[in-house]
């Protein structure tokens, strides 16, 4: 880290404050392990296709450019249209907490807290009423 992120660290991506890549990994698959373990989560986990290896893939690479890194989702997909993407699923009230519920387990698991995880907490509570579309 640069002296001049030390000394300002408001200048710092989310990306960057979370850890990178490696950690951003940590979050992916910490999440969908929570979507796929837990009972709560049972409407968004029957959304998905059997395997979430793909979307496993697809958040990764999503959530690197949302949160500042390289924008790798719009490198091999284009730009995302999450809203366009989402809506052959019904997504409401119960679905976004339920999505914010993994997000959540998977960010206290990683001990995310302070600036950061206020910072996380609102832009994935943002986007997750941004899906509604029911």
């Amino acid at each position: 880290m640069s002296s001049s992120h030390q000394t300002h660290p408001e200048n710092i991506s989310p990306y960057d404050a979370l850890g990178g890549e490696e950690r951003l990994h940590e979050m992916v698959e910490r999440f969908y392990d929570h979507m796929d373990s837990l009972s709560e989560t049972q409407s968004i986990r029957d959304m998905h296709a059997k395997s979430l290896k793909v979307s496993r893939e697809k958040l990764f690479l999503f959530l690197s450019g949302w949160l500042g890194g390289p924008d790798l989702y719009i490198e091999k997909y284009g730009h995302p249209m999450l809203r366009r993407r989402h809506m052959p699923f019904s997504i409401g009230h119960k679905e976004s907490q339920q999505w914010l519920l993994c997000m959540k387990k998977a960010m206290d698991d990683m001990s995310i807290d302070g600036d950061l995880r206020t910072t996380l907490d609102r832009s994935f509570h943002q986007t997750a009423v941004h899906m509604h579309n029911t």
